[in-house]
């Protein structure tokens, strides 16, 4: 690994590379985790309403699981935020 800072996206407003210069590791940690979910929520907002990801039941089996949970369990804190992984195609919901 290089002892340098990594180079921020050219395109990146000024003002929200010097926000995230400020932020300790754990917070941008949270913040990566957000800027992951909210992507996911947002290639998903952006297909058409007719978009299928399989046939008929099974594509909408997808769907629901693709969305994840719409409100976190009784024993997760209310300022609890959602993490989203990936792996080997399927997506893991986890509330921290």
């Amino acid at each position: 690994m290089s002892d340098d800072p990594p180079t921020p996206p050219g395109d990146l407003p000024d003002d929200l590379g010097d926000a995230l210069e400020q932020c300790s590791p754990a917070r941008l940690r949270q913040i990566a985790d957000y800027a992951e979910a909210l992507a996911a929520f947002r290639e998903r907002s952006d297909r058409p309403d007719g978009a299928d990801d399989g046939d008929g039941a099974d594509g909408d089996r997808a769907r629901e699981r693709e969305e994840g949970p719409d409100d976190p369990p009784d024993s997760v804190p209310a300022k609890a935020t959602i993490t989203v992984k990936e792996i080997d195609g399927n997506r893991y919901y986890y509330w921290q």
